[in-house]
């Protein structure tokens, strides 16, 4: 029976990253990882620079925007996230912070922020000193929020060639890497409702229709 529940489970994977800039290298990382989980069966979402493009989050505003709304509910819904963030000035950009700061609307949840699940981390950057304390940051803030960064954090130095014109990506450590940050997301996916069922643990977030 726990083999049967595994095996017709879809898990919804979120991915959160990009910039203003249409093809970001961070959203073009962002899908390589995104693909890799579509074809271990999972659904996917990503939500780009133009879905995130919020207003300053502001606690003690009670309206959200309708793009709010939908981060919120689909990082909500979430089996996985992958968060992947430009290296500005040394850290992550203001745009990926702002929008992960929305998950203070997840805090009272029965699984607050990103409890119980895991988070791929990606960071790209033009040169390996900002990409190193960007990733670095992403994982940070991931603990914060409760979840569990994969084993494998993907740093991108885009002042190497890394995709081509139609972002497939091209180099081949990269490639690796990004690779392994979507399968490890939905691995742990998998692995968290398997020990669920076998404990008997209500299932406490809405798997993918």
């Amino acid at each position: 029976m726990e083999q049967d529940i595994v095996s017709h489970f879809q898990p919804l994977i979120v991915g959160v990253g990009g910039t203003v800039r249409a093809d970001s290298s961070s959203e073009k990382a962002l899908k390589v990882s995104l693909s890799v989980a579509e074809k271990l069966g999972a659904k996917t979402v990503l939500l780009g620079g133009k879905d995130i493009d919020l207003p300053t989050y502001n606690p003690e505003e009670q309206s959200r925007t309708p793009q709010a709304q939908r981060l919120v509910r689909l990082l909500r819904r979430a089996n996985g996230i992958i968060i992947a963030s430009p290296g500005y000035h040394g850290s992550i950009s203001g745009m990926i912070k702002n929008a992960l700061d929305y998950t203070e609307d997840m805090r009272d949840d029965e699984l607050p922020y990103f409890e119980g699940r895991a988070v791929g981390c990606i960071a790209t950057a033009y040169g390996w000193q900002a990409t190193g304390s960007t990733l670095s940051t992403v994982r940070s803030i991931v603990h914060a929020l409760r979840g569990w960064p994969t084993p494998l954090g993907a740093g991108i130095n885009s002042a190497e060639p890394v995709f081509d014109g139609s972002g497939r990506c091209i180099n081949e450590r990269a490639s690796i890497q990004l690779e392994c940050v979507g399968r490890q997301v939905v691995e742990f996916a998998y692995a968290q409702l398997a020990y669920r069922q076998r404990h008997g643990i209500p299932e406490q977030w809405r798997a993918a229709a």
